[in-house]
């Protein structure tokens, strides 16, 4: 079976970031992804826009944290989540469906784009990802889950080494 994922889409709002009891951090971000649908009868295009929960942990949580803001271009790859619970006031069911991801990357701001600034599309993107084995660092590869120590400190957006 196959549970797997994969959009880039544009950062909604900035990340909301949690730290847990045992110090895990997890974060959750919105994202939009738009296609263009033709309609042949009516023989016009529009914009059909979908939103994205996405839930990041431990690493991902702090890259998030750290370089994603509100009109990031990021890259996910992951797998679909649902939830259901009870709405305590109104006593009715809910759901909810989201992605739990297992990579992160940082492709550019659409902003940020027009006058060259941010953080720059294409080869010199950098990102996230849970896997299991340490990888260091390289702005090419995505950083590891199991060891932070891979990514860069950094003060301003502007020295981050992509």
């Amino acid at each position: 079976m196959i549970n797997k994922v994969i959009l880039i889409g544009n950062v909604g709002a900035d990340p909301e970031v949690r730290v847990l009891e045992g110090g895990t951090k997890v974060a959750r971000v919105r994202i939009a992804t738009t296609e263009k649908i033709y309609n042949r009868t009516t023989q016009e295009r529009r914009d059909h826009t979908e939103w994205h929960t996405i839930t990041l942990w431990g690493g991902l949580a702090e890259v998030a944290d750290r370089y994603v803001k509100k009109g990031s271009q990021i890259y996910i790859e992951g797998k679909l989540r649902s939830r259901q619970w009870e709405d305590e006031a109104t006593k009715t069911k809910r759901y909810s469906v989201e992605i739990l991801a297992d990579d992160l990357k940082l492709l550019g701001r659409k902003d940020a784009q027009a006058d060259g600034g941010g953080y720059g599309a294409g080869p010199g993107y950098a990102g996230a990802s849970n896997q299991s084995s340490p990888k260091p660092y390289v702005p090419q590869q995505p950083y590891s889950q199991g060891n932070m120590s891979d990514i860069p400190q950094v003060d301003d957006v502007d020295d981050l080494p992509f």
